[in-house]
């Protein structure tokens, strides 16, 4: 579901900053030669990433769901100097390439790429991030959130895309996915340690501010 108009999207796009050169790339490549090109985050979520990692200026920032390494380097924006975007990804297919790209960015020895079940990953990290932003299988939204949640400062922010799943977060009979998602909404919502929202940005962004342990 497109949740504004083309045009309205293409307004919005004119009157924004424009796309880097590598993410330009980054964006074509993936079109191009990817499967699912529709996971990248693109122009107008990059640019909102970006934002938000330059407001904030975190030191550690974590990343579940690298797919071909659009969003990482957008998070990497505002990172404080020493410090690191961990991002995690399960398709070993995509290592190679999306590697490629992080070696042609400005932030090539700021990003460590890892490659595995974030579920298992996720727990030994001894880091504590300023920003996290989960967009992986949906399935597992509430457990990533569980485990990154005492790893986040007082203070940092935990973004989840794709909370409006295309508008099927409104149907009456859900896939498991849809319904994954949906009860991910209604934990954080009811989350008294968390102040958040949701964005009709793209399919649904969640922004959400850690306020206390």
């Amino acid at each position: 579901m497109d949740f504004v108009s083309e045009e309205i999207e293409k307004y919005c796009i004119d009157h924004s900053d424009v796309e880097g050169d590598l993410l330009q790339h980054i964006n074509r490549e993936t079109h191009a030669k990817v499967m699912m090109p529709r996971m990248l985050s693109g122009h107008l979520q990059g640019l909102f990433l970006q934002f938000v990692s330059n407001m904030i200026k975190p030191l550690n920032v974590l990343e579940i769901g690298t797919y071909t390494g659009y969003s990482a380097i957008c998070l990497c924006a505002g990172i404080q100097q020493n410090g690191k975007l961990i991002t995690i990804d399960k398709n070993e297919e995509l290592q190679e390439r999306v590697q490629t790209f992080f070696n042609k960015s400005n932030f090539k020895n700021t990003i460590d790429y890892r490659i595995g079940d974030a579920l298992k990953l996720i727990p030994p990290i001894d880091l504590m991030f300023d920003l996290v932003f989960i967009d992986a299988d949906k399935i597992n939204n509430s457990s990533y959130f569980d485990l990154v949640f005492d790893k986040v400062n007082v203070g940092g922010f935990i973004l989840a895309d794709n909370v409006l799943w295309s508008g099927k977060i409104l149907d009456t009979k859900k896939d498991k996915d849809t319904v994954a998602i949906d009860s991910f909404n209604k934990k954080i919502v009811n989350d008294k340690r968390v102040e958040k929202m949701i964005l009709p940005l793209r399919d649904g962004l969640t922004l959400i501010r850690k306020i206390k342990n």
